[in-house]
């Protein structure tokens, strides 16, 4: 029996759920589903320039957890965008992070 998932902190969500090409009908697209804790691993990791392990403790997990989650979550943006898909962003094992000090 596998270990169970740990939770993940997470900001906050993006501003929209669905993300998809212009001009095509969402039905007619293929679904990419990514978890808000693979966008906050590479939101953190690729947007703010965090060191995995700084993001990784920022979020409560370890380095080479946060290392699998930023690899899951750029292979599932890339096979969105080269593919033309839909990318979908919601759910996963999370809890809302605390405010930092001084934000």
């Amino acid at each position: 029996m596998p270990r169970p998932c740990c939770l993940r902190r997470v900001r906050g969500g993006p501003p929209s759920g669905l993300f998809k090409p212009a001009g095509i009908p969402t039905h007619a697209l293929e679904l990419v589903e990514m978890t808000l804790d693979e966008l906050e691993a590479i939101r953190l990791v690729d947007l703010e320039g965090l060191h995995q392990e700084d993001a990784g403790a920022r979020m409560g997990v370890s380095r080479q957890t946060l290392g699998r989650i930023v690899e899951s979550a750029r292979r599932k943006v890339v096979g969105a965008l080269v593919m033309g898909r839909a990318l979908c962003i919601e759910g996963g094992p999370i809890v809302p992070a605390r405010p930092r000090k001084g934000s």
